[in-house]
């Protein structure tokens, strides 16, 4: 088991060999990973040893604690100063119209120049009286079509990350057996068009689970990084009645820059700068 991760992973690469994928239509086909020698042995001696094994890794204090206390503290300001009636010391405030917004990694990849596909500010109230319980909500964010790894994801906790409190479920070890489910299951077709999430119903959950593959809440302490594949099946769970943590994450998704063509990179460009596709956005919940 690791020593102890939500986002949206890269766009659909452009420029890659494929190949047919067999008992289904012709114009299916299979993306490949961009870099399969990234998680191909697990002798690093470091998180990727996990990566490559369980899926998943916690690495410890990536942030100083003073700099976790600085960012949540931040957060607090901001969360204040739209003037409402929140109040962090006092659950009876932390319904809706208190809250402004509602729902709206260089050793690994081997490179310095980096995409975010994803960047964001997470603070969840737990229990909140205008708000029910979610139920789990296991998938992958990687598309069927892509075999292989294509994306680390990644959540750097600003609070505790207990057994009660809300925060990342995973199913260590499920990322391993990703291609031969999406083999066994013939209906390809239904993976059009191209999409990096993949949710599962409970009868395909078994099929894992009769392979000795079941959920894990990862726990860790402000300060640390969680990285997690992209195959790995998770979820990001609702604190239980007993935790009172209020959950201040960011989540953050990078691919190396090498992997998009020039085409992608103009119209991330034109994005970020017309504000076309947020890059970053708050989750308050």
């Amino acid at each position: 088991m690791s020593s102890e991760k939500y986002s949206s992973p890269v766009s659909v690469l452009e420029g890659l060999s494929t190949e047919n994928v067999k008992n289904s239509s012709p114009d299916v086909q299979l993306i490949p990973s961009p870099r399969p020698d990234l998680l191909r042995s697990a002798n690093h001696g470091d998180f990727r040893d996990d990566l490559t094994k369980d899926g998943f890794a916690v690495i410890k204090g990536v942030i100083p604690p003073e700099r976790v206390m600085q960012y949540r503290e931040k957060t607090k300001e901001w969360l204040l100063s739209f003037g409402t009636e929140l109040d962090f010391e006092d659950n009876k405030t932390w319904i809706e119209r208190n809250l402004p917004v509602q729902n709206k990694i260089r050793t690994f990849a081997r490179t310095d120049e980096l995409l975010v596909s994803f960047d964001s500010l997470n603070v969840t109230f737990p229990n909140r009286a205008d708000d029910p319980t979610r139920k789990p909500w296991e998938h992958v964010d990687q598309s069927p079509l892509r075999r292989g790894l294509h994306c680390v994801q990644g959540i750097i906790c600003l609070s505790p990350s207990g057994p009660e409190d809300g925060g990342l479920v995973v199913w260590p070890g499920s990322h391993a057996h990703n291609d031969e489910f999406f083999n066994s299951h013939p209906d390809k077709d239904s993976w059009l068009p191209l999409k990096d999430i993949y949710f599962f119903p409970t009868e395909q959950l078994d099929w894992f689970r009769a392979r000795g593959v079941g959920p894990h809440k990862v726990c860790a302490e402000p300060g640390d990084l969680i990285l997690w594949d992209s195959r790995t099946i998770h979820y990001g769970s609702d604190p239980t009645p007993k935790s009172n943590e209020i959950r201040t994450a960011i989540y953050a998704a990078y691919t190396p820059a090498s992997m998009a063509s020039p085409k992608q990179l103009a119209l991330k460009n034109r994005s970020s700068s017309v504000g076309e596709e947020p890059l970053i956005g708050p989750m308050i919940t």
